[in-house]
């Protein structure tokens, strides 16, 4: 009976201790935010220097990217339209108004991305709403899905 006592001591023991060490290593979801956050600024460097590499790792294999009423993009051609031309030394994306939910291994932001450069000549600047889903998987965050809407200029 004592041994029986002991051994059960034992193997609550190591479960509590299990547990213990399993909550240390649990991601936080403010440390997910800010992983998330990084990625997003990652991502709009990688696009802004044409860093395919970059774009790659950020970007599921699934990735489905949308924008306003068009046809989604596939992770091949998002990025074939983000590497086409040359990189433009003008141009800088700015993201704001970011609001980010963490789910276990879902985060979901919303924010304005604001763009700016310069075509054929002439400045311009795009303001966009955008909705970007990120899965945790393999021990990292990656874009699974993006939809961006043009927000209309005031008159």
């Amino acid at each position: 009976m004592r041994h029986l006592v002991i051994t059960l001591v034992c193997c609550l023991a190591a479960l509590v201790g299990f547990r213990e060490s399993s909550n240390l290593n649990a991601e936080q979801p403010s440390d997910a935010k800010q992983q998330v956050l990084k990625l997003e600024d990652d991502w709009v460097t990688a696009e802004i220097k044409h860093d395919e590499a970059t774009l790659r790792r950020i970007l599921d294999d699934k990735l489905l990217a949308s924008f306003g009423p068009n046809k989604p993009d596939d992770k091949e051609t998002f990025i074939k339209d983000v590497l086409s031309g040359a990189v433009d030394p003008t141009e800088s994306q700015t993201l704001t108004d970011r609001h980010v939910i963490i789910d276990h291994d879902t985060a979901v932001v919303v924010g304005t991305d604001t763009l700016r450069g310069t075509k054929s000549g002439a400045a311009y600047e795009l303001v966009a709403r955008y909705t970007v889903t990120y899965i945790h998987r393999d021990g990292r965050w990656v874009a699974l899905a993006e939809h961006l809407v043009e927000v209309p200029k005031s008159k």
